[in-house]
């Protein structure tokens, strides 16, 4: 069932970025790109398989099944990829701030509809 959520969660947000990617206004298309980013590290999370309360680390070096143990590769790459995620709609933000100072719309192609 948990599987099923997430891969609903993963879906909706793919989806709802790549609508959003698609609408005329750089607003629009700057949260377009934060939903697919986060869709995007949901799933590499999610790659490291789906365990509550298990240990991300191994302790010993004795004979161990590592599927009772979370894979930390993943969540690294995600905590990575948030820190590059926010740093880059920063850049995108100020870029559309800058844009729409300059032309006086914020629209992608830099025109009013009926123009």
């Amino acid at each position: 069932m948990m599987e099923l959520i997430f891969a609903l969660a993963v879906g909706v947000l793919t989806a709802s970025g790549v609508w959003l990617l698609l609408r005329p206004r750089t607003f629009q298309v700057i949260i377009g790109l934060s939903l697919l980013s986060y869709a995007v590290n949901l799933f590499i999370f999610g790659m490291g398989r789906l365990r509550v309360g298990a240990a991300p680390v191994l302790g010993n070096s004795e004979a161990i099944d590592p599927a009772l143990y979370a894979d930390p590769l993943p969540q690294a790459l995600v905590l990575t990829a948030i820190v590059i995620s926010f740093a880059t709609t920063a850049l995108f933000l100020v870029v559309l701030l800058a844009s729409r100072g300059l032309t006086g719309t914020d629209h992608v192609d830099g025109r009013e509809d009926g123009q």
